[in-house]
C-alpha cells in the first residue's frame, strides 16, 4: 500500500495518511530554548538551528517555511498561500498574518461555470491559480519581528535544494501520485528516466536552490517586482492563466487582529475574516453548552453530539463566509452564548438530523502546518499550502517554483455567492491555527492541513486536552471524526467497531479512512515569575513529522 492514499473523490477533501511504523514516544516539557514541530524532520531541525544560534520564533518560522518548500515541494512554498498566527511575548499581543491573499484582478468566475467549455478543468489547472503571498508572509514576520539576518534564514533550505535530500515513503508517494501530469522539465528533477523518483532515492532541486539563493540576497521584491515575477507571468500566459505580473505587483500579506472565544478555563485565539476559522469556534461553543466529559471521550454520546454540532458548523460557514471589506460574517451573533445554546438545544440525542447545505466544490486539499516557540514566549502557529498535491501542477521553468490551485476551493455556484472567485477580492481560506490562552499567557500552539476536516480536527483536539486532560501526544494521536459533504461522517479506522454502530444505529452514515488531518502542537509551562520555563512539543502520529526542543546555548 502506498504512504498516502486519497480513498475516493467522495472524501477527496481529507488529508489522508497512513499508519505510521512506531517511533519513540514525544518529550515532556523541557527547559529549552524554544520548540518546534512540523511535518518533516528536516524542516523541524533547521528551525531547531536557528533557535540554537539565537535566532527567536519568528526568524525560525521562516527558516521552516522555507525547509518544508523544498522537502514538501507539493504541500507548500513560495507559490503558495496561507494563514499564520503569532504571539509577541514583549507585547503580549496575538496576531493573524493574511497570506492566501487577493483573488487575481483579471479572473472571470464564468469560466469555472457551464457552459463554458473546460470549465471542470479550468478549476484545477492554470486559471485555478491564485496570487501566491507565502513569501510575503515571511518577510512580514521577519521584519516585525525578527532578529537574524534574513539571507540566513535560508541557509538549511539552499542546502537541501542544493545537495539533495533522501526521499522517505511518503514524500516519494507525493511525487508518484502527480508525476504524469507533470510538465517534462518538472520530469527531470522529480524522476529519472521519465520514471518517479523512489523511497531512497536523493530529490536534488537546483532550480529552487537558485531561485531560494535570490530571494534570500533580494527579498521578496525579486520574486514579486523581479525576474522571478516576469517568468511567473510568462507561464500564465502561455497557459491561460489568470494570474498577471500586476497582481503579483500588488501583493500583500495583511495584519488582522484575530478571533477569540472562551471555552471552558481557556481562550481560544484564531484568525479572523478573511480566514474561515469561525465556523471552528462555532462548533467548540457549541460543545461548551455540553458537559463534555460526562457524555466520555470518543463514546457514541461524544461522538454523535459533536458530529451534529459539525454539520452545523459547515452550514454556517457556507451561509456566513464572506470578504469582510464587502459581506463580513456575523461574529457578534455566531460567537455568543446565546447562539451556541439555541444550536446545542437543536440537536436530537438519539437521532442525526439530514445534512442539507447549498452544495460546494470539493477538492483535495494537502496542506502542511509548523508550530516554534522561543525561550522568551514568542509563538508562529502556520498552515501553508499549494491547495492540491503539487498545486496546478505548473511549474515556472527554470524557477523550481510550483504554483496553487487556489481558486479550487471557491464555490460557484451559484453565481456570485460570497465564496464565489470574485476578481480582487481577498481569497477565503479555511485553515485554523491556534492558540490557546490560560491565564492570560500562551499554553498551547496547534493546527493541521485537512481541507475541509481543519475546522473540525482543532476543536477535538481542544477538547481532548481541556475537556479530558490528554498530555499533547495523545491529544494529536486519538482517533477522530469529521463531517463530509453530501452527508457522511468520515471515521478514523482506529474508532472502535462498537462506536461506529452505534453512531449508525442513530443515523449516521459512516466512511472509514486512513486518517484525519496531521496537525502539530507544543504547549509552554511557566515558573513563579510567569517566564517560560519548559517546552513540549507532538507531532501527528499520522505523518512523518516531529518535534524537537532546541538546546539552550
Amino acid at each position: 500500500m502506498r504512504g498516502m492514499r486519497l480513498i475516493s473523490a467522495a472524501v477527496a477533501l481529507i488529508f489522508v495518511l497512513p499508519a505510521c511504523a512506531s517511533r519513540p514516544p514525544e518529550p515532556r516539557a523541557s527547559a529549552g530554548a524554544g520548540v518546534v514541530a512540523s511535518a518533516h524532520p528536516h524542516a523541524t531541525a533547521a528551525g531547531v538551528a536557528v533557535l540554537e544560534a539565537g535566532g527567536n520564533a519568528f526568524d525560525a518560522a521562516v527558516a521552516v517555511a522555507a525547509a518544508l518548500n523544498v522537502v514538501e515541494p507539493g504541500m507548500s512554498g513560495i507559490g503558495g498561500y496561507g494563514t499564520i498566527m503569532t504571539y509577541h511575548a514583549a507585547s503580549g499581543r496575538v496576531r493573524f498574518l493574511n497570506t492566501s491573499g487577493r483573488i487575481p484582478a483579471g479572473v472571470s468566475s464564468d469560466a469555472y461555470r457551464a457552459p463554458t467549455p473546460g470549465y471542470a478543468e479550468n478549476r484545477r489547472g492554470a486559471k485555478a491559480v491564485s496570487t501566491p503571498v507565502n513569501l510575503r508572509g515571511w518577510e512580514a514576520l521577519w521584519k516585525d519581528y525578527g532578529s537574524r539576518q534574513w539571507a540566513e534564514l535560508f541557509d538549511p533550505a539552499v542546502g537541501l535544494a542544493r545537495d539533495g535530500f533522501v526521499l522517505s515513503e511518503n514524500d516519494a508517494w507525493g511525487i508518484e501520485d502527480a508525476f504524469e501530469a507533470f510538465p517534462p522539465h518538472a520530469r527531470a528533477i522529480f524522476g529519472r528516466g521519465n520514471v518517479p523518483l523512489k523511497k531512497g532515492e536523493r530529490l536534488t532541486q537546483t532550480d529552487l536552490a537558485r531561485t531560494l539563493t535570490t530571494v534570500a540576497q533580494s527579498g521578496a521584491a525579486a520574486f514579486y517586482d523581479g525576474d522571478i515575477g516576469r517568468r511567473i507571468d510568462e507561464a500564465m500566459r502561455k497557459s491561460g492563466g489568470f494570474l498577471a505580473l500586476s497582481d503579483l505587483h500588488s501583493a500583500q500579506a495583511e495584519w488582522y487582529d484575530p478571533i477569540r472565544i472562551r471555552y471552558r478555563n481557556v481562550e481560544v485565539v484564531t484568525a479572523a475574516p478573511p480566514a474561515n476559522t469561525f465556523d471552528f469556534l462555532v462548533r467548540l461553543g457549541i460543545m461548551g453548552m455540553r458537559d463534555v466529559r460526562a457524555l466520555g471521550h470518543n463514546s457514541v454520546d461524544y461522538l454523535h453530539t459533536f458530529a451534529e454540532a459539525s454539520k452545523h458548523g459547515f452550514w454556517v460557514r457556507l451561509r456566513h463566509a464572506g470578504d469582510p471589506e464587502v459581506a463580513p460574517p456575523p461574529l457578534d451573533r455566531l460567537l455568543s452564548e446565546a447562539y451556541w445554546r439555541e444550536q446545542a438545544g437543536l440537536i436530537d440525542p438519539a437521532k442525526a438530523r439530514p445534512f442539507q447545505p447549498p452544495r460546494i466544490d470539493s477538492a483535495g486539499d494537502h496542506t502542511t502546518h509548523f508550530v516554534v516557540a522561543d525561550a522568551a514566549g514568542n509563538i508562529v502557529s502556520a498552515t501553508q499550502t499549494l491547495g492540491n498535491v503539487f498545486g496546478s501542477r505548473i511549474m515556472v521553468e527554470g524557477t523550481g517554483i510550483w504554483l496553487n490551485n487556489s481558486l479550487a476551493y471557491s464555490t460557484f455556484e451559484p453565481k456570485g455567492n460570497p465564496m464565489d472567485a470574485h476578481a480582487g477580492r481577498h481569497k477565503l481560506s479555511g485553515d485554523c491555527p491556534t492558540i490557546l490562552l490560560r491565564d492570560g499567557k500562551p499554553w498551547i500552539a496547534l493546527g493541521t492541513p485537512g481541507g475541509h476536516t481543519i475546522g473540525q480536527t482543532v476543536p477535538q483536539i481542544i477538547m481532548n486536552v481541556v475537556d479530558f486532560g490528554m498530555a499533547l501526544p495523545d491529544a494529536l494521536a486519538a482517533p477522530r471524526i469529521a463531517f463530509s459533504e453530501p452527508d457522511e461522517i468520515l471515521v478514523d479506522r482506529a474508532l472502535p467497531a462498537d462506536v461506529r454502530q452505534g453512531l449508525a444505529s442513530r443515523g449516521h452514515r459512516l466512511r472509514e479512512v486512513f486518517a484525519i488531518g496531521n496537525a502539530t502542537a507544543l504547549a509552554i509551562s511557566y515558573d513563579a515569575e510567569g517566564r517560560p520555563a519548559g517546552f513540549q512539543g507532538a507531532a501527528d502520529p499520522r505523518g512523518g513529522g516531529n518535534a524537537r526542543v532546541a538546546a539552550k546555548r
